[in-house]
């Protein structure tokens, strides 16, 4: 009890003196902290409101109501009109992808298959054709090269021919073999309906055939690789793995790839294997689910799935990475492997596919056949078996030949590296074949998740349609096999055209999601990536700040269900710098005819908007606000202020333009010379435009140009209709927001906020002062019109930050002050004082130290303050992973001197098997090929500089983001950082109207023994969530309503892959000699040098 009451005590006593030390000691107290910060407070809201012009804009607009009505956004009716016409748009591509399947199917059927051709029975346009290099297009066995007439393609955004389609076939299918001609043969019929789809739909983008034989056809005709870029990179692409053909060949798999890791495996095979499990995880996309199990005496999960698992990209990765550790010991007991798997396929508690049940078994062979695991969980033969033997060995093959006859699987070897690529895919042919007899139920258009196109059209989504071999055997037996997949894209520009967003004010947007949650239409959705293989599988929940709400509204949506809420949710701010709160309202209704669902979300004051009634030509208009055109034109400048004008579609015959000076010539030539009432033009927006041109012009000529105020920089408005003013026009010359005002970070915060909005300049490390420039000061204007709430245009200002500095202190010093602290005076050796926003960054200070540091998060200035200030709930903050980022390349060792474009490889890279799965090694075994059969090729050597550079691109990666926020309205905090052997005191007050707080403490110098580790805000590469939680609790999703995976025709079909009749002789034989001859190789990529 004594010790309990000393303890009290000494508390009660360490209380009272820093209760005595903040209020009688030189440190200043609550009440002097309120009256700086109230001042502060009057001063900087003064000179906001004044010289930003926010009440006269709210004027200008509110006495000219004459010009503009105020119209109404209905969400239901709008979300429901978008996705009608999004329905019509899908529908149409949907009859072009009908007809085309059923010509493929018609032409297959009539074709004579031929075991010889002549030269030049096979015409056709190779896309990988060098249209620099006459001697590689002339004539070859059986086949003669046609060559376009190329012209740029506006649409397509590179070069095309409307007179031809191209074809393209993966590096390692022999073009001459006796299957792939054939099949040149029958497609070439198909060009003729490419043509009339285009001349009945010239909107139609790429049509392509990809064949299960992993020829791909498609229209327009277009070279494979751009002759910008490096023609001469090996190309891997086939189109048998791209993931509308993989969605559309078959449907959705449960698989459990069953590995032996017996000791009879180790070395070749057992890489062979790895490779082998990597490259059939390829072939699933975002609707199969999966998992690996290795397996000798008892059988084990290779990772920390126990289950199933979505085969999503991180799911796959985290896969790829476990099969890599495998390691070979104990004895072959297929029995203890097979149940293994049959258990796990069984199992029903967790989420899945539930559709076709596959077991891919890779080993050596063995002499067990494994005959009552069969008997008991695969007598009615629901679960396929598809078996490889891989490696070169003796081992009897039979038994596992039979494991996948007697369960209608397939059986398949693999005893080189080249032959992984292509078993590893053919599996799907055997998957087809119940939806090939199944006929015309199987007929269903399927959109695909949103990826990005390989020919560079940017992100699209593709509708696919199987096509089947409709011929029958000998015998008389119905085909089983499928031709290939039919698909027509849809570009998300088309969709988003569909969705119109320029009266939704800058924080509406539509968004659009598929069954597994993953956006195609989201304002976030962002891939920095361009080149990414990746699919682009975005989650909803991850392209916003995740709440149960969201969570309740994505499964309605992924269920097809209609619904409206409206809640108060954080929203990242445009920058990803800030989080902001806002009220929102969610509509949504289903797309019909598609598995997909769209939604519109708008704020509060977006569910009214203005529409300019200015409808006489321009030229002839007599009222003051119709010759607004005058004020856009470079040399009215100097008295309306330098303007931006935001680069939307106004009028057809007005081209767009990333250049503001050339964008606005574009604009005013054609105004000058047209009305807004064009054909060619959506009038309503180039009104609305010159309505806020009007305005905003007699915002500058009769409001800012009058007022003379020191330590502003410069004034500016951003408006709806896409209107950007800054005042004067040198300010403008400088200013490096977007002039898209939907896309400016400071525009869309004002809005979400009542406050004057202060926005932190970037800090830029290299030392650049961006704060010199001013800091920015920003408030929405808000009127109301006949009860109806309006934010037409947010203004603002920049501050001097050295004038603001000046009457920073001199507002915090204490008058008559004869003691050792007086307040924040510059440098003080005894206080620190700071101003922060509330993204906590810092914005002044009173020591120059810290000025220099304006815009840079203040964890990593005063770190134990600032986390003080989170223990004290004056900030919160919210963590969140960006999915879309590029990171750089892990750097790797250099190689020994050699020609820049042919890759040497060393001793080690040639004896490990990851490095012949790699790009590098079928760029070598390419050159040695070609440079045997095709003497020129080694002249590609001669790489651009810019090819060079390039060479180690950004790649895709996960990156972590923390936003930091004012957590709850209190006003006024204070507390004691304490450190090891001393302690800073500090209070921290907002500033009212603003989103600022102001910070005094004890100064950092004067203790020195705080944790010194910055707290870090910038975004940094990151794992993102563990995969080994998240599919314990996976996301909601829905798959297909319609499975094939069964049909009573279908029979065991044991016989040789097609795929060995395909595949070049000569490939085989380099891989087989590659070792011996590769100092060729290097004699040539150095020799050159020597």
């Amino acid at each position: 009890m004594a010790a309990g009451w000393l303890l009290v005590f000494s508390l009660t006593l360490f209380q009272s003196l820093v209760m005595n030390h903040s209020s009688e000691g030189p440190f200043p107290s609550a009440t002097t902290i309120k009256a700086w910060v109230d001042k502060m407070q009057e001063d900087l809201v003064t000179l906001a409101r004044t010289a930003s012009g926010v009440d006269w804009l709210a004027q200008i607009y509110t006495k000219n109501t004459a010009l503009y009505t105020v119209e109404a956004n209905n969400p239901r009716q709008l979300v429901e009109i978008a996705a009608r016409d999004i329905e019509k748009l899908l529908s149409n591509r949907s009859k072009a992808l009908v007809r085309l399947a059923k010509e493929a199917e018609k032409y297959q059927a009539s074709h004579q298959w031929r075991d010889e051709f002549g030269n030049n029975d096979i015409i056709y346009y190779n896309a990988k054709d060098d249209q620099n290099d006459p001697e590689k297009n002339e004539t070859e066995s059986g086949s003669q090269r046609i060559r376009p007439v190329f012209e740029d393609d506006p649409v397509f955004r590179r070069q095309t021919s409307y007179q031809h389609a191209a074809v393209h076939i993966p590096t390692d299918i022999y073009e001459g073999s006796t299957i792939v001609l054939n099949e040149l043969n029958w497609t070439a019929a198909l060009d003729d309906v490419f043509k009339r789809n285009r001349e009945e739909d010239p909107t139609l983008l790429w049509q392509v055939f990809g064949s299960a034989t992993g020829l791909a056809r498609y229209y327009p005709a277009s070279p494979w690789v751009d002759k910008s870029r490096t023609p001469n990179k090996i190309d891997l692409y086939d189109v048998r793995r791209r993931p509308w053909y993989i969605q559309g060949a078959a449907s959705p798999k449960d698989m459990l790839i069953l590995v032996d890791a017996s000791g009879s495996v180790s070395g070749l095979t057992l890489k062979l294997i790895r490779t082998s499990v990597i490259e059939m995880l390829e072939t699933l996309s975002d609707d199969d689910f999966v998992n690996v199990v290795s397996f000798n005496n008892n059988a084990q999960n290779v990772s920390c799935f126990n289950h199933l698992v979505q085969a999503n990209v991180r799911n796959k990765k985290k896969l790829k990475e476990a099969v890599y550790k495998i390691s070979a010991k104990g004895i072959t007991d297929y029995k203890k492997g097979f149940s293994y798997a049959f258990e796990q396929l069984l199992n029903h508690s967790v989420s899945r596919a539930n559709c076709n049940k596959i077991i891919m078994l890779f080993t050596d062979g063995g002499e067990e056949r494994a005959q009552e695991i069969f008997h008991k969980y695969n007598e009615d033969k629901k679960v396929r078996v598809f078996t490889f033997s891989v490696g070169q060995h003796n081992y009897d093959k039979g038994p596992i030949q039979w494991m996948a006859c007697e369960n209608k699987g397939y059986y398949y070897e693999i005893p080189s590296i080249g032959a992984i690529r292509i078993n590893t895919q053919e599996y799907l042919d055997v998957l087809g074949r119940p939806m090939v007899l199944a006929g015309e139920q199987a007929k269903q258009v399927q959109w695909t998740n949103v990826y990005l196109d390989a020919l560079e059209l940017g992100l699209v989504i593709t509708g696919t349609l199987p096509v089947f071999n409709l011929t029958r055997e000998q015998n008389g037996k119905i085909n089983q096999l499928i031709l290939g997949v039919m698909g027509v894209d849809v570009s998300l520009e088309d969709i988003k055209k569909l969705t119109p967003r320029f009266t939704l004010c800058p924080n509406g947007y539509y968004f659009a999601i598929d069954p597994n949650g993953y956006v195609l239409l989201h304002p976030n959705l962002q891939p920095k990536n361009p080149k990414s293989q990746e699919p682009v599988t975005l989650d909803f929940l991850d392209a916003e700040l995740e709440n149960d709400i969201k969570v309740e509204i994505r499964k309605k949506m992924i269920d097809g269900e209609s619904g409206e809420k409206t809640f108060e949710t954080l929203v990242k701010s445009q920058d990803e710098r800030y989080i902001d709160k806002g009220n929102r309202t969610y509509t949504w209704t289903a797309v019909n005819g598609t598995d997909y669902s769209l939604a519109l979300v708008l704020p509060s004051y977006s569910f009214y908007y203005i529409k300019a009634k200015i409808d006489e030509p321009i030229t002839q208009a007599k009222c003051k606000y119709c010759k607004v055109s005058e004020s856009l034109k470079l040399d009215h400048f100097d008295e309306a202020g330098y303007t931006f004008l935001a680069p939307r579609d106004y009028c057809n015959d007005v081209k767009k333009s990333e250049n503001n000076t050339e964008f606005l010539l574009n604009f005013n030539e054609f105004i000058d010379r047209h009305t807004p009432s064009s054909s060619s033009c959506n009038t309503d927006m180039v009104i609305r435009v010159l309505l806020d041109a009007g305005f905003t012009n007699e915002l500058a000529q009769n409001y800012w140009s009058k007022l003379s105020l020191d330590g502003v920089v410069a004034q500016f408005v951003v408006t709806d209709g896409g209107i950007t003013r800054v005042f004067p026009k040198r300010a403008g010359e400088d200013w490096l927001e977007n002039a898209e005002t939907y896309e400016v970070s400071f525009y869309k915060r004002s809005l979400d906020n009542d406050n004057y909005i202060f926005t932190a300049p970037y800090y830029n490390k290299s030392g650049a002062n961006s704060y010199e420039s001013g800091i920015m000061v920003s408030k929405a204007v808000e009127i109301e019109i006949d009860g109806k709430l309006l934010k037409p245009a947010v203004v603002g200002i920049k501050i001097d930050a050295t004038s603001w500095m000046e009457n920073f202190t001199k507002t915090t010093i204490k008058s008559l002050c004869n003691s050792e602290i007086c307040g924040c005076e510059r440098n003080s050796m005894h206080v620190d004082c700071v101003i922060l926003d509330d993204g906590g960054f810092l914005l002044m200070s009173n020591r120059d130290e810290y000025t220099q540091q304006i815009g840079r998060f203040f964890g990593e200035i005063d770190p134990g303050l600032m986390r003080n200030l989170i223990n004290m709930s004056l900030y919160a903050f919210n963590k969140s992973y960006d999915y879309q980022s590029v990171c750089d390349p892990e750097e790797e060792p250099k190689q020994g001197a050699g020609l820049r474009s042919a890759y040497v490889p060393t001793i080690t890279d040639i004896l490990q098997l990851g490095w012949w799965a790699s790009a590098a090694a079928w760029s070598i075994l390419q050159q040695l090929f070609l440079s045997l059969t095709f003497p020129r090729f080694l002249e590609a050597a001669d790489m651009e500089d810019d090819d060079f550079g390039a060479a180690l691109p950004k790649t895709s990666c996960i990156t972590e983001q923390t936003q930091y926020f004012f957590e709850n309205n209190d006003k006024s905090f204070g507390g004691i950082v304490d450190c090891i052997n001393c302690s800073r005191l500090y209070h921290a007050e907002k500033i009212s109207n603003t989103n600022l707080v102001f910070i005094i403490s004890d100064s950092q110098l004067l203790c020195r023994s705080c944790d010194p580790k910055p707290l870090m805000q910038a975004e940094k590469p990151d794992e993102g969530p563990n995969p080994c939680e998240m599919v314990k609790q996976p996301r909601y999703r829905k798959g297909p309503e319609i499975c094939f995976d069964e049909a009573k025709q279908d029979q065991p079909i044991c016989t040789t892959s097609r795929a060995s009749a395909m595949t070049s002789a000569p490939i085989f034989i380099f891989l087989q000699v590659f070792m011996w001859c590769g100092w060729k190789i290097r004699l040539t990529a150095v020799g050159p040098l020597v």
